[in-house]
């Protein structure tokens, strides 16, 4: 492996993108989840403090039905190599121009280069781009939900029991209400924003303003998150120095079941699942570097900056 490439490497696990305020425009109307009524606080489940996953891209792909895009470059074990990042631009969920954009990214992982991704162009990564990072600080209220990734300045706010205005404004990480179906917590997302690089994954798979992603969290018993955490170690990359976590806990996981639509990108829904352990350190504060040159082929970064004073 070059050198370039092992600094990429470091570069994308170490870096996170810089939360920035969303500019004012609009989408069309739309409609938030339905709720029968408040939960008891006595019912809720207690989702807060950090939790952990180890693994690169970090998605679960699914036992069976449509999944997430992943990688044709592999380890002779089989885990996906995530020194080439190549997409499957086959996988029957992408509509043509989304498998191209994915293989001509695939096309560039493999000459050795990088190519620009929200997180190493310091920019914030959107949904459900951002659940590759390692370490969630989830934040329970009764009236909202604070959701916190490793790097600190990667920050959700969810507004529960209540629906999306009927004009949405875009913003980085969409507008996200959620609600408590028994044990579960249900949160709905729109109006993502689109940025300069726009992807659902680390293998630049876009997304139209029309994204829609919908979580489902619950605590679940070891035993009954053992196939999916088999199906992540068979299939991703175990990174070191992120998550800090027991392998031998048999406790409360968290587990996170998501659906991805998108019409303009994709032909049917998608789903997938992350699975989080207790995180055991402290939190550590980390911010993306604005170093304004590249990391290939000595171009400037395009990170963030005000062409005027905010002030």
């Amino acid at each position: 492996m070059s050198a370039r490439r092992r600094d990429f490497l470091l570069w994308v696990t170490l870096a996170a993108a810089a939360a920035t305020p969303a500019f004012g425009q609009t989408v069309a109307p739309a409609a938030g989840p339905a709720t029968s009524g408040t939960q008891s606080a006595a019912s809720i489940p207690n989702f807060s403090g950090m939790w952990a996953h180890p693994y690169l891209t970090g998605f679960e792909p699914p036992r069976s039905g449509p999944g997430p895009v992943r990688n044709k470059s592999r380890h002779p074990n089989g885990v996906a190599n995530f020194s080439e990042l190549v997409g499957d631009y086959t996988n029957p969920i992408l509509k043509p121009e989304a498998a191209a954009a994915v293989k001509k990214h695939g096309e560039i992982s493999l000459t050795g280069m990088g190519y620009p991704t929200p997180s190493n162009q310091c920019w914030p990564g959107g949904l459900p781009y951002v659940f590759w990072d390692f370490v969630l600080l989830m934040l329970q209220q009764p009236d909202r939900i604070t959701m916190v990734y490793r790097h600190g300045n990667e920050v959700r706010h969810v507004r529960m029991n209540q629906p999306h205005p009927a004009q949405v404004t875009p913003s980085w990480y969409g507008d996200s209400v959620g609600h408590y179906e028994g044990d579960t917590l249900v949160i709905d997302t729109v109006g993502i924003k689109i940025g300069p690089f726009a992807m659902v994954d680390m293998y630049g798979t876009p997304h139209s303003p029309a994204l829609h992603v919908v979580e489902r969290y619950r605590l679940v018993d070891y035993e009954d998150a053992k196939d999916a955490i088999e199906r992540n170690a068979k299939e991703n990359f175990r990174a070191g120095g992120g998550a800090v976590f027991d392998p031998n806990h048999r406790g409360k996981m968290l587990q996170l079941h998501f659906t991805v639509e998108d019409e303009g990108v994709f032909t049917v829904p998608w789903t997938a699942t992350i699975t989080y352990w207790p995180h055991l350190a402290e939190w550590t504060e980390l911010i993306c570097a604005e170093n304004r040159r590249e990391y290939y082929a000595g171009k400037d970064t395009a990170v963030p900056q005000a062409d005027k004073p905010d002030f």
